[in-house]
């Protein structure tokens, strides 16, 4: 069974907000899920299936469900960290193919600046007494990676800050983003090292907020007065450390990607706009070259092209600003890779990076380090014919 065709996604809702103190995440997650409904034209009563993540507090989807009063027939609670989002659609389009719901609500919040909690790494999980006891971080995983990338491809601390500066120029036309100032490659290398080769503005920023999104079966779509978004290919695959023999200089774009593009039955030069998961620099880089964009190794000289820039890059991305500038809620950026993909297949990005007559767009997701363990989700999106 193929999902593409089977499902769209009708309504889209981020939270505007960077910090919000006086909200539980609870009601951040109820929020953006009546943003996206009305957004698609719905209400909470039309919604038969449910999905989330780890991100979802109490029970997860059982708890939300009850909060929110929705009478569902399908849940799905997958978690792959910040991957989730994506693998949730795909999920959702599969459960609407099959006839086990027509409207699948999915939702994301977080408060990891108002409220932190916990690590994503627990005393119980296995791998903690083997890992965390020597002090990993989050950035110093993804750091090794950058510098194993560097040492078998040549890759500089130069080309990975051209990551940021993309990001710094669309960033500053979002006038919700946390960070709307336009860097240069030489801010970002003079920027405080935090986990070498890895410099401040190399990192993710840290926001409260929230995202959702509506899919809903084709003949629901037919009777809403709102452009929906053609779901058209899905694939998801986690990557191991392989017991310690690990690959750091692939991600498991590897193999997500394919599998999204051979159900979508695209190429990678229809691609119009791609949201590629952006926690670290490192990150964009390994991910463009493990969908394909260009051979591995060669990342590098390919973002120091320019190719990122909207609206007239050979692969214009994160036009929000990504995680490395617009917001990155609940540490976990998915979500807002499908909603930015979205708006520009809807025309609805700003206009000074709105790519012209964006019909296919991707839309990618990391979950975990690159440097470990890690979840990867691969969507292709088309623009309702």
């Amino acid at each position: 069974m193929t999902i593409r065709g089977a499902a769209l996604i009708a309504g889209a809702f981020e939270h505007p907000l960077r910090k919000i103190p006086d909200k539980s995440v609870a009601q951040v997650h109820a929020e953006v899920a009546v943003g996206a409904l009305a957004d698609a034209g719905l209400t909470l009563s039309d919604v038969d299936g449910y999905f989330c993540a780890g991100d979802a507090p109490g029970f997860g989807a059982l708890s939300m469900a009850d909060y929110m009063g929705l009478h569902v027939s399908y849940l799905d609670s997958t978690e792959t960290g910040g991957s989730s989002y994506l693998a949730h659609v795909g999920h959702a389009a599969a459960a609407i193919a099959a006839g086990k719901c027509e409207v699948a609500l999915v939702t994301m919040a977080g408060l990891p600046v108002s409220a932190p909690g916990p690590g994503a790494v627990t005393p119980s999980a296995p791998e903690f007494a083997f890992e965390n006891v020597f002090g990993t971080t989050t950035p110093s995983m993804y750091a090794l990676a950058a510098r194993r990338h560097m040492h078998e491809f040549g890759t500089t601390s130069e080309q990975l800050a051209e990551v940021k500066v993309a990001a710094s120029l669309h960033a500053q036309h979002n006038q919700n983003a946390l960070l709307q100032k336009v860097v240069t490659v030489e801010d970002v290398i003079n920027s405080p090292l935090i986990a070498d080769p890895l410099h401040r503005l190399d990192c993710c920023v840290v926001t409260d907020g929230g995202g959702a999104v509506v899919v809903v079966s084709p003949a629901v779509a037919k009777r809403l007065d709102r452009h929906a978004v053609a779901v058209l290919g899905h694939g998801e695959a986690p990557k191991t450390a392989n017991r310690g023999r690990i690959d750091l200089t692939h991600t498991g774009a590897v193999w997500s990607g394919p599998l999204a593009f051979a159900e979508a039955g695209v190429t990678h030069a229809d691609i119009d706009y791609a949201s590629i998961y952006d926690s670290f620099t490192i990150t964009v880089v390994e991910t463009i070259e493990d969908l394909g964009f260009c051979p591995k190794g060669q990342g590098g000289a390919f973002v120091a092209s320019g190719a990122l820039r909207a609206p007239d890059g050979g692969l214009p991305f994160n036009t929000d600003g990504g995680g490395l500038c617009n917001n990155h809620p609940a540490n976990r950026g998915g979500m807002t890779k499908i909603l930015e993909a979205v708006r520009q297949l809807r025309g609805e990005a700003h206009p000074a990076v709105q790519v012209p007559d964006c019909e296919i767009a991707l839309a990618h997701g990391t979950g975990g380090s690159l440097g470990t363990r890690m979840g990867s989700a691969t969507l292709i999106l088309g623009r309702e014919t």
